[in-house]
């Protein structure tokens, strides 16, 4: 099987010749990223749907994956919307030349909403003031300004709460017959999808039902209503409504760790995350490794250095507990993770070389340490591991040629 690789850096960006045999040759370190995983994710997640609807979350430069190119990938896959959180990343993918249905849903006063207007984003609405300068920028450009009404059913995080919605729907209804907006969708997000029985998500569903009647009873009748993340597309079908909202799952990670892992929902780890050992050598028994010396060797043995470190997205609270594979055989951090590096005991009579590679995270089918298993070991979640993958990490993509051209 043919497949297209490219490395995206920073300040440099490399792009990789695809017939090297060896694409990471001369890389330090690298985030692998399989965009048929992402493509075969989301038509999963599609035929999950109770809707038959999907929007594909591609925030924070698709939660590591990298922005565009995720984007086409699960576009690919059958997503009908894209999800994202920032402006800019939207009008960057509109700059990308990506033209499906995108919803962006986090700006300030003062935001370019013309920009968005006019490159078709949909907006997200959640106040009286974004509303207006939604319809001023609609006014500015000459175009129908797409909206969906956000309201906060109880997480007391985003969206409009209690009168706050019933006063914005009063808004909504005339702008809507000025022809100045379109109310495409009303949406909404859970408290604790991840825990599918717990009564405050039974209580969300009812708070959202009502909100959709009560934009009816307004005369307003939206098109799309959105409210199952990630976890609730796994688990709750009674929350589908019009369309499912996954992100997480979109890169083959489980929202629901301590119910079922990604093979159990038929999902793929999209990333994986590589170095390659720059240094390899002996150290005497009662050596202590790295910053502090929180970490001291037991006995004669063999440590490998791992060029990636906090700078890079690494968690310093992976110091001496997070696991690293390196020639089949799991090992653990040794030692304070530092801005560029970290070390690992190896044992006595381990064969590492400078230049084996170290696999951070993985896929657990094929026996590597996940990024769930650095999450239960640092003590957060999944979403983080992979989203803070560092940008000077390069990407290496596999699979493009399947799911639209480099950019």
């Amino acid at each position: 099987m043919s497949e297209s690789t490219r490395a995206v850096g920073t300040a440099d960006p490399t792009t990789v010749d695809p017939t090297q045999a060896d694409p990471t040759r001369g890389l330090t370190a690298w985030a692998e990223v399989d965009l048929d995983a992402i493509r075969d994710n989301v038509a999963a997640l599609r035929g999950r749907s109770a809707s038959g609807a999907l929007m594909a979350v591609v925030k924070a430069d698709a939660y590591g994956h990298g922005l565009v190119h995720s984007a086409r990938a699960a576009l690919a896959g059958g997503a009908d919307y894209l999800g994202i959180a920032q402006l800019t990343e939207a009008i960057a993918l509109r700059e990308a030349g990506v033209d499906a249905p995108l919803l962006a849903w986090i700006f300030s006063p003062g935001a370019p909403l013309a920009d968005a207007v006019s490159r078709g984003i949909d907006i997200s609405i959640a106040s009286r003031w974004a509303l207006a300068e939604t319809v001023a920028a609609a006014r500015a450009t000459g175009r129908t300004a797409r909206i969906h009404v956000k309201v906060d059913t109880g997480l007391g995080r985003g969206g409009a709460f209690g009168s706050d919605y019933t006063d914005l729907l009063s808004d909504v209804g005339p702008a809507v017959a000025e022809g100045a907006v379109e109310l495409v969708g009303i949406f909404s997000h859970f408290i604790f999808a991840d825990a599918p029985e717990h009564p405050t998500v039974r209580a969300q569903q009812e708070r959202f039902v009502e909100a959709c009647a009560e934009a009816e009873r307004a005369g307003l009748r939206p098109q799309l209503r959105h409210l199952a993340n990630s976890a609730a597309t796994l688990t709750n079908p009674s929350a589908h409504f019009d369309m499912v909202r996954p992100g997480l799952a979109v890169y083959g990670l489980s929202p629901v760790p301590d119910l079922a892992g990604p093979e159990d929902y038929g999902l793929t780890e999209a990333m994986r995350l590589v170095a390659r050992l720059p240094l390899v050598k002996r150290l005497p028994a009662g050596q202590g490794i790295s910053y502090g010396h929180t970490y001291t060797t037991a006995a004669d043995t063999t440590v490998g250095l791992v060029p990636l470190g906090y700078a890079d997205g690494i968690p310093r609270a992976a110091s001496n507990v997070a696991p690293v594979q390196i020639g089949g055989a799991r090992q653990q951090i040794s030692g304070r993770v530092c801005m560029d590096q970290f070390v690992v005991d190896l044992g006595p009579s381990h064969p590492a070389q400078p230049g084996d590679e170290a696999v951070l995270f993985g896929r657990g089918v094929a026996g590597e340490p996940t990024a769930q298993d650095w999450a239960a070991a640092t003590d957060t979640i999944n979403y983080e591991i992979v989203t803070r993958v560092g940008a000077r990490v390069p990407r290496i993509y596999r699979g493009a040629d399947r799911v639209g051209k480099d950019t």
